[in-house]
């Protein structure tokens, strides 16, 4: 599904993600772990096309999208939270990921002064995938609601909703349950697994090492930019370089 090749991103003299390989297969919870400053959330950033890699490869599908701006990888497939979600408060949790499916659509400002049928019909695609992402999410009994009217943890399944409404093959995940409950984190595992038991591959960034132990097909750990480990989690768990440089030997103390 995802091939990075020698992934390598400066900001000055800095390696913020420093000569890192890896492979995400098709159907899989896949997880990025690390302490903070690790480069986790540079590493997203360019898959998904907001930043330009320094240097090396990205292949999504076999496809090179290493130098396409974001919208056109969204449009190919990858769809992404961000740790901070953004969204528009005074507008509907429903408006707001009917934004999400306009990605997918053609009309132009011809077909709003005319308000011709390809614009009616893709309208009604917008909507209609976007209740579809609200109930897979189990949020149809807000669409109605202002973003700024619900809960957190609403908020967090509404940036899932809006991922799912750009049509994805991969989702990534920044810190999906941060800020969240104990309770509250088990439903969010709970979703991921129903995302790829739907089909979907799913790339998170998380610091809740209990639910990514569990949670997870495979994990890659990174630090100072550096890819220093990657396997299943009870490889990852015994490592003794990733102890050292990220659990501490304690693995609630990262949680």
């Amino acid at each position: 599904m995802l091939k990075v090749e020698h992934l390598t991103k400066m900001f000055g003299g800095l390696a913020a993600v420093n000569d890192v390989s890896v492979d995400f297969e098709a159907g899989k919870i896949n997880a990025i772990i690390g302490p903070n400053g690790a480069g986790k959330s540079t590493f997203f950033n360019l898959i998904s096309g907001l930043h330009q890699p320094t240097s090396g490869r990205i292949l999504l599908d076999g496809t090179d999208v290493t130098n396409m701006p974001s919208d056109k990888v969204a449009r190919l497939g990858v769809g992404r939270t961000f740790q901070t979600t953004n969204l528009f408060e005074q507008a509907s949790v429903l408006d707001n990921l009917i934004v999400g499916h306009r990605l997918r659509t053609k009309s132009g400002l011809w077909d709003v002064l005319i308000n011709s049928k390809r614009l009616q019909r893709e309208e009604k695609a917008a909507r209609d995938k976007a209740m579809e992402a609200l109930d897979f999410v189990g949020l149809t009994h807000v669409a109605g609601q202002f973003i700024a009217d619900i809960t957190q943890e609403e908020r967090k399944r509404v940036a899932f909703a809006l991922a799912l409404a750009t049509d994805p093959k991969i989702v990534l995940l920044d810190e999906p349950a941060a800020g969240v409950n104990p309770e509250e984190t088990q439903g969010f595992a709970e979703l991921m697994r129903k995302m790829v038991d739907n089909g979907l591959t799913v790339c998170l960034i998380e610091h809740k090492m209990d639910m990514i132990m569990s949670l997870a097909d495979k994990i890659m750990v990174l630090d100072h930019g550096e890819k220093i480990a990657e396997g299943t989690p009870e490889e990852v768990r015994n490592n003794p370089v990733v102890i050292e440089a990220y659990l501490g030997g304690d693995e609630d103390a990262a949680a």
